[in-house]
């Protein structure tokens, strides 16, 4: 299942986004169409079954409108395009490239390989390093540089600390799905003045540094551990969600369908100047919520600046039952 988060019309964030529109309605020659309808995804299958969908969307002016609550009809004269995308269903992913091995990376690899995909992993002290993490994977898994990697995969998950963003190789990935799983820690990262403004967020970071490929943000909400354990069937009770958020209709359906193989729901947050809406410490961060709960704590997030000490407090319990529990 997907679900669509939408700003409240009338909202601060309503009108920024239409305002975007407008602007970007001035704008010639953009050809990236940002998040519209799709597919439902396709039901979880075994190695081999490879299925998905997506439909294409309207433009940006179009997906900015249809994020702030815009009628159908007040946006009918959006732009529209073609994503340039490569592939155009979860279908088309037979092999998905890592660049990073940690946590997060190796446990998405394990899922990935269950559903009958190929996976290739590399990490920044070269694929000698990752012999026994492959050979414990098994079949289907190997190691390789990170321009190997970035190759070779269909679509690549971009799984490195944040402040080696920069050394991600832009030129392999061109055309391709690039799924952002990066949190900003400053006592890592060192401090980002964007960042810090509040004035991007991590995502439209490493889309600026790959212009030509398709960014979203997914699983960085998410405990690794979780991430292995906490994945259900579709249609079943219970079942967890996770946000995406990301600027190309294309891309959004098949990351999602490829969520879904792997047991989760997704909740669609908007483009990725929505994906404050679930960066560290607000309330879709860490907490396992359904579909609605997640649609309820996207709403109610708010900037760094605007927490208050209850807020910061109130998420911290949270968390602490995310991990208990």
């Amino acid at each position: 299942m997907i679900v669509a988060y939408t700003a409240e019309e009338g909202s601060p964030d309503a009108e920024r986004l239409q305002l975007l529109a407008r602007l970007v309605d001035t704008l010639e020659g953009s050809s990236r169409p940002v998040a519209g309808g799709r597919q439902a995804p396709g039901a979880r299958g075994g190695r081999g079954d490879r299925r998905g969908g997506c439909r294409d969307g309207p433009g940006w002016s179009g997906k900015i409108l249809a994020a702030a609550g815009v009628s159908r009809g007040a946006r009918a004269s959006a732009s529209g395009g073609t994503s340039p995308l490569m592939l155009q269903t979860a279908q088309d992913v037979r092999t998905i490239g890592f660049l990073g091995a940690g946590n997060i990376g190796s446990t998405l690899a394990r899922l990935f390989l269950a559903t009958g995909r190929d996976v290739v992993l590399s990490n920044s002290r070269g694929p000698h390093t990752l012999q026994d993490l492959v050979a414990e994977l098994g079949p289907g898994a190997r190691a390789a540089t990170a321009v190997e990697a970035a190759t070779a995969g269909d679509i690549v998950v971009v799984t490195v600390p944040l402040k080696a963003y920069r050394q991600v190789p832009a030129a392999p990935l061109a055309g391709k799905a690039v799924i952002d799983t990066n949190n900003y820690y400053p006592d890592r990262d060192g401090r980002i003045d964007a960042l810090e403004r509040e004035s991007a967020t991590t995502s439209e970071l490493l889309q600026a540094h790959l212009p030509d490929a398709f960014v979203v943000k997914a699983f960085n909400n998410i405990y690794f551990r979780h991430l292995a354990d906490q994945g259900l069937p579709a249609g079943g009770p219970g079942r967890r969600a996770l946000p995406i958020a990301g600027d190309d209709a294309a891309a959004k359906a098949v990351v999602a369908d490829l969520l879904d193989g792997i047991g989760f729901d997704v909740v669609d947050a908007g483009p990725l100047a929505e994906g404050w809406r679930f960066q560290r410490d607000t309330p879709a961060y860490i907490v396992r919520a359904d579909a609605a709960d997640l649609t309820a704590r996207l709403a109610r997030a708010k900037r760094y600046r605007d927490m208050t000490p209850d807020d910061i407090a109130l998420h911290a319990t949270e968390v602490r039952a995310a991990f208990a529990g």
